[in-house]
């Protein structure tokens, strides 16, 4: 039986908790939260075994002890953990920064026994009570090891994050937080850079927001996530956020100056550029920027239909994220749009509304 701690038992620690237990029954899970009652909750949920009020010598007897607050708590939360790490645990975070917590633990002397990890998987409602098991199927999971990390840890915690559906990628520490800088950190400034200028530039009847939606709410749906991360993530990770930044406004400056140029050849070149790129991607795990399992279906204007629909799903025992008519529907087809909690609802809600009758349109 392997026993498991967690550090903070968020959205994130929740889910990987609830994904140890289910995968692995038998296992021996404590956590420690500065609330009290959410680690009591996990206990009444049968997902944490033993409750704690705070880091102490219990975490001696874990064989792995995830540290899931944010950056730099867990940074003190490491300092107050040495005194209580056994000789046979490893530790590792949660992170999207890794430069900052590998540097801690070079000077606490810990990198024998640390491997840093990273769920590429979320959500922009925080907190334990969103968490859940599912949350990181076929997502990747990086981890990050020092100059100093034992070959069978690493084993260990590779198969661990196999027996919880996610897909382990080895990454040195200083590219995973380049990475991440370029396809979250900076897409997320972006997107907050964008809301503020239509907040900025709108008329007082506030017609711009009344009419945003299609592309604009697509990219800039991030911005919804919690600002306190943020911040501490580009304080934790400002020299890649910056040098990304910067050739960012670059290309957009570039950009710029084709338009004002009327340079068909150059603007059409940007566009084509990116579309091909885009649809390389591979859409079947998680990144870092939460997946959205959209639906838009198209309905006549009349009486019952929407309930019809919400009927039809609840009949199908498929849970409904949100639901809603989309008025601007510009860059998408279907009246009303249908958000559902992972792929399998969304594969399972677009059957049974065809079986319906009904035309059903689903992105990647």
């Amino acid at each position: 039986m392997k026993t498991y701690g967690f550090i903070g038992l968020g959205l994130l620690g929740g889910s990987i908790a609830k994904a140890i237990k289910k995968a692995d029954p038998d296992s021996y899970i404590m956590a420690y939260a500065p609330h009290r009652e959410t680690v009591d909750t996990a206990q009444s949920e049968g997902i944490v075994d033993r409750p704690l009020s705070e880091i102490g010598a219990d975490f001696k007897e874990c064989d792995i002890v995830f540290l899931c607050a944010p950056v730099s708590v867990n940074n003190a939360n490491l300092r107050a953990l040495v005194p209580f790490i056994g000789e046979h645990t490893t530790i590792t975070d949660i992170g999207s920064v890794k430069t900052s917590i590998h540097s801690v633990v070079r000077e606490l002397g810990l990198e024998d026994r640390f491997i840093g990890g990273h769920p590429m998987a979320g959500t922009e409602r925080i907190g334990y009570k969103n968490s859940r098991a599912g949350l990181l199927e076929n997502a990747y999971y990086i981890l990050t090891k020092t100059g100093k990390t034992q070959k069978e840890r690493l084993t260990e915690y590779e198969e661990l994050i196999k027996k919880i559906s996610a897909i382990p990628l080895i990454v040195p520490f200083e590219q995973h937080d380049y990475i991440t800088a370029a396809i979250s950190h900076v897409p997320h400034v972006i997107s907050a850079s964008l809301v503020n200028l239509v907040k900025d530039s709108d008329s007082e009847d506030h017609l711009m927001k009344t009419v945003a939606a299609g592309g604009f709410k697509d990219i800039t749906r991030i911005s919804s996530s919690s600002p306190t991360m943020w911040n501490q993530i580009c304080m934790t990770n400002s020299d890649n956020i910056s040098e990304l930044l910067s050739r960012y406004i670059d290309s957009l400056y570039d950009i710029k100056l084709a338009i004002d140029e009327h340079d068909e050849e150059k603007v059409s070149a940007f566009f084509e550029s990116a579309r091909e790129y885009r649809e390389s991607f591979v859409s079947t795990s998680s990144g870092p920027i939460r997946q959205v399992y959209d639906l838009w279906v198209d309905i006549d204007d009349k009486p019952g239909n929407l309930a019809r629909v919400a009927t039809i799903l609840s009949d199908h025992m498929i849970n409904i994220k949100n639901i809603g008519i989309t008025h601007n529907r510009e860059y998408q087809n279907g009246a009303l749009r249908i958000e559902l909690h992972d792929k399998a609802g969304l594969d399972k809600s677009h059957e049974v509304l065809y079986q319906a009758g009904f035309t059903c349109y689903s992105r990647s």
